[in-house]
């Protein structure tokens, strides 16, 4: 079990980064690549190493809480590691915990790949299964859905800023918002709009 690498980040792409490990590259899928910019400075990845017949794969994450709420909804029938990182990809780990706590299908079913019934399973399989994961650590206790929820005009303000990192003009990223703004939803993750947005802008 690789349980992190440690490494520079040499490449990314919507769906991996690829860490040089003395001068070995690793590709790791990875819900949040844009998080993990460029540096000559070394970075920490938590990864989920998953083995199969046919393939043999290394998921990332940026923080300990995203790899533990990942290998957790591998527990839950019907999600495998792709749908498991689409749903990180989606929305931050609070904001999925809190809506299982909270048995929110409605905000569970706007997650990529997650339909009504597999949404369902999540909540029985997991509702008390969560520990402390997404927790505030001061109080121990879930906020509600509306409060752990980022609004989308400040996701968008995240998002804009790492997409002008990476070259865009504020005109493209305008244009970008405004093919966006009318189906960004309330917890949904800078990762995941920084992805709708290079989308669509590939397709502008």
């Amino acid at each position: 079990m690789i349980d992190f690498i440690r490494g520079t980040v040499v490449h990314w792409e919507t769906e991996y980064i690829v860490l040089d490990v003395h001068d070995i590259g690793y590709r790791v899928f990875t819900p949040s690549p844009y998080f993990f910019q460029r540096s000559d400075e070394p970075v920490t990845v938590y990864t989920h190493h998953h083995v199969r017949e046919d393939a043999i794969h290394l998921f990332g994450f940026a923080t300990r809480e995203e790899q533990r709420l990942f290998r957790k909804l591998l527990d839950v029938s019907g999600i495998g590691p792709r749908v498991a990182l689409g749903i990180l990809a989606g929305g931050r780990p609070e904001t999925i915990v809190a809506a299982i706590q909270q048995e929110n299908l409605g905000f569970l079913t706007k997650l990529p790949g997650i339909g009504k019934k597999t949404a369902q399973r999540m909540v029985l399989d997991l509702k008390d299964k969560l520990g402390s994961i997404g927790l505030p650590v001061e109080t121990g206790l879930f906020a509600p859905i509306e409060e752990a929820a980022q609004d989308g005009t400040s996701a968008w303000s995240e998002a804009r800023e790492a997409l002008s990192a990476l070259g865009y003009t504020p005109a493209e990223l305008d244009r970008a918002w405004q093919g966006l703004k009318d189906t960004v939803t309330a917890g949904e993750s800078v990762d995941s709009l920084m992805k709708r947005a290079l989308q669509w802008l590939f397709k502008g």
